[in-house]
């Protein structure tokens, strides 16, 4: 068994829990409502300036300039292109620039992209990967998983068409490889640390979706600045 087959097992419960999410399954069926889709993707676009910042770092770690390379282009063509999409999906959803200055991140979008800094900043290349990896395999399974969905709207119909679409596919086994790559490489030890980062970053996953699904918000006595 592979490193990431094993994680992928370890994490399954809470993979299937997002792919049954009340998020997920209305938005497939095309019954999500807009504010709720709104509120996601506005805190989705915050989480991707910061994986593009934490994939700019792993270009840092990488000990080999082919390597630097990809993670770069990782940073610009894949957030880059879901940036892209988001930007379309603010004119779609009305989201005025008035909006977007007086946007805050909600706790869980501050806390998941806390945590790729944190490993990041006190970790390695492999560090880093096994906590960016869940955001892309996941994201591929889902889109995989509603290929066939017709939710009939303009908006989700192409957020479905981005995440099964062969260039995220690519995208995604790319770094599955390199994970096992990497994994295979360090101590036993070393490689439970890794399946701790990427069981965390599985964790946010699942609760970004029960973020969006609420529209999370602070609590009134515990209110802090998050915008990074």
């Amino acid at each position: 068994m592979t490193f990431c087959e094993e994680v992928r097992a370890v994490c399954n419960e809470s993979w299937e829990a997002s792919f049954n999410h009340p998020f997920v399954q209305h938005l497939a069926a095309g019954t999500l409502p807009e504010d709720i889709f709104r509120f996601y993707v506005l805190q989705d676009s915050y989480y991707l300036k910061h994986f593009a910042k934490v994939h700019a770092l792993a270009a840092v770690q990488a000990k080999d300039l082919a390597t630097t390379q990809r993670f770069a282009q990782h940073a610009e063509e894949t957030c880059g292109a879901e940036i892209s999409l988001h930007e379309g999906f603010f004119e779609l959803l009305d989201v005025t620039d008035e909006v977007l200055n007086s946007f805050e991140a909600a706790p869980t979008a501050y806390a998941y992209t806390s945590h790729l800094y944190r490993t990041a900043m006190h970790g390695n290349l492999a560090d880093t990967l096994a906590a960016l990896l869940p955001c892309y395999w996941l994201y591929y399974e889902i889109g995989e998983r509603l290929k066939n969905a017709t939710p009939n709207h303009p908006i989700y119909d192409k957020w479905i068409a981005t995440y099964g679409s062969e260039w995220f596919e690519q995208a995604t086994r790319e770094q599955i490889n390199r994970m096992n790559e990497l994994a295979d490489s360090v101590s036993l030890e070393k490689r439970e640390e890794l399946k701790a980062h990427f069981v965390k970053s599985s964790h946010y996953e699942l609760q970004f979706w029960e973020m969006a699904w609420t529209q999370q918000q602070w609590e009134a006595d515990s209110k802090t600045e998050v915008k990074l």
